[in-house]
């Protein structure tokens, strides 16, 4: 069994302490916050009040989920102690700290995970293998939409790094490339000094076109990523984790006024069966098995960095066509 801690037991801690209590393979051994465990996360479970307690339990790997600008501090206490950490997302406050990160896990082969959750979503992991396997061919522009009210509990960044940051990352992982270029729009229009709106334009390094709307301003709630390519369409709703296809056509229009219309045909519509598991235990295990065995699939935290970069980028104003270094 392998023993895993968890520091933070607030609105995404909480979430956490139930996965872990019950993912083979591991034992949540103690959990560590300063204000205790006033949900009862994890009953019965060692309770520090400081991280120091936690490491000095002993435990082979830890879970993050603390607020952003203790990322840092508490990331590299986990480093120094030899400790796998799964940080939750972003991966720091700023890039000098993020880059400070990675070379601690880095220089003492550790395995370092950031928790960009929107990878591990089921109808996202079955868009990358469709991608993957090459349904759409060449892909030409992803384009999110996350947008939904204000939430009370973030207080810390602005929805560029909370919201943002997963549509950055899950556009590089499907598009399989860096951002070269990155142009944004945003508004700070209900709290002080915190954009609460943005629209992102990028390029990958591989050509692919990006748009993003993402705010905190919208009465419905938004989860949504669509892939064009040569093939049609995908449409991935993350909200219910449906993943839909739009394939070009390849009937030939008759109606005349139709048919002055160049461009692709509407083809036939595709709404898939697969299994969804939750994103979070598909998560944990990802971490879990890059322990064991070097698996593949998490999100490491030079990921997490470039994510960073590219929200960075995009909080700094426009750039330059070809300034911005996805490296």
């Amino acid at each position: 069994m392998m023993r895993v801690g968890l520091i933070g037991l607030g609105m995404m801690g909480r979430h956490h302490a139930r996965v872990l209590q019950h993912l083979d393979g591991v034992e949540l051994a103690a959990v560590s916050d300063p204000g205790g465990d006033v949900h009862g996360a994890a009953p019965g479970v060692p309770l520090y009040p400081d991280v120091a307690g936690l490491i000095g339990h002993g435990v082979d790997a830890a879970v993050c989920a603390v607020p952003t600008a203790l990322h840092e501090p508490v990331g590299m206490q986990l480093a120094e102690a030899g400790i796998h950490a799964f940080i939750e997302k972003p991966i720091a406050a700023d890039v000098a700290s993020g880059q400070r990160l990675v070379d601690a896990f880095a220089s003492r082969g550790l395995v370092g995970a950031v928790g960009h959750i929107e990878r591990f979503n089921p109808a996202l992991q079955e868009l990358k293998r469709r991608l993957d396997a090459g349904d759409l061919g060449k892909i030409h522009q992803i384009a999110t939409r996350r947008q939904g009210p204000f939430p009370g509990r973030i207080t810390d960044v602005g929805v560029a790094r909370d919201l943002g940051t997963h549509d950055l990352d899950l556009t590089m992982w499907l598009g399989g490339d860096r951002f070269a270029e990155i142009d944004s729009q945003s508004a700070i229009l209900v709290r002080d000094g915190r954009e609460d709106l943005i629209a992102i334009t990028g390029r990958l390094r591989n050509d692919v076109i990006t748009n993003h709307l993402v705010n905190w301003l919208s009465p419905m709630k938004e989860r949504v990523t669509t892939v064009t390519g040569e093939a049609g369409a995908f449409v991935a709703d993350t909200l219910t984790a449906d993943l839909t296809f739009y394939e070009n056509g390849s009937v030939e229009t008759e109606w005349e006024a139709l048919a002055n219309f160049r461009g692709v045909k509407e083809g036939n519509i595709t709404r898939f069966a697969f299994p969804k598991p939750e994103p979070l235990k598909t998560e944990l295990e990802a971490f879990r098995d890059a322990i064991r065995s070097g698996a593949p699939g998490i999100v490491t935290l030079e990921d997490g960095l470039h994510t960073l970069r590219a929200a960075e980028a995009v909080i700094n104003g426009p750039s330059v066509s070809g300034s911005f270094n996805g490296d």
